[in-house]
């Protein structure tokens, strides 16, 4: 028995860390941060499926003429979870509303920001996909990504592991080329960060911390 809640931890540990909300009555604040792209937001779980909270967006264009700076209210909802003996997986429903401001129009912009996340993990392995429609007046800049990567040991639930993550991202309108970047990812129970460069030769960071 102690053996089975050990390893039901450790999977809900590893997967709360891949989501994009915590536990219930729990917040998260997640940092994505790079030249061309800095996103930080914080939300709050007010049920085990559904999270409000806020979030501020910098975006970019790799000719660095274009920018785009975007301040949204957001809602996050688990709407299907599979749970097996060692994996797990899961759709979100993501969306926000927010204004967004540019250098090359004047004042702010409404801004709609729907997507939808699918996600599948053990404590070997992890797998992701999102895509994020950013629309506004005049203003299309849709969002796709897919992560995968594996852990290199299988650690206790009081131990930092170490992943290797790939993800390729591209967003529409501001960049003409896929973004590929490897990182290192390190979880230790309700946080990870990561870091890497990607084929821009771009310096990433990434963190997560559930409190």
């Amino acid at each position: 028995m102690r053996l089975l809640i050990y390893c039901m931890l450790l999977v809900a540990c590893s997967v709360a860390n891949a989501g994009p909300m915590g536990f219930k009555d729990s917040w998260m604040a997640m940092g994505d941060l790079g030249p061309n792209w800095r996103e930080a937001w914080l939300n709050y779980a007010l049920t085990p499926r559904d999270a409000v909270g806020g979030g501020l967006l910098y975006m970019r264009s790799d000719d660095k003429r274009t920018t785009r700076t975007l301040s949204e209210i957001t809602y996050t909802r688990l709407l299907q979870r599979w749970n097996t003996k060692d994996s797990q997986a899961n759709v979100w429903l993501l969306g926000g509303i927010g204004s967004v401001e540019g250098n090359d129009f004047s004042g702010g912009k409404l801004m709609l920001t729907p997507g939808v996340q699918l996600d599948y993990e053990t404590t070997r392995v992890y797998v992701s996909t999102m895509a994020r429609l950013y629309r506004a007046s005049s203003v299309n800049h849709d969002y796709a990504s897919i992560r995968a990567g594996f852990s290199f040991f299988e650690a206790d639930y009081e131990d930092t592991q170490p992943w290797f993550i790939v993800e390729a991202r591209r967003m529409r309108g501001l960049s003409d080329k896929l973004e590929i970047t490897p990182m290192l990812r390190l979880i230790n129970k309700g946080y990870f960060i990561e870091a890497g460069v990607n084929n821009s030769r771009q310096i990433r960071f990434n963190f997560m911390y559930i409190f």
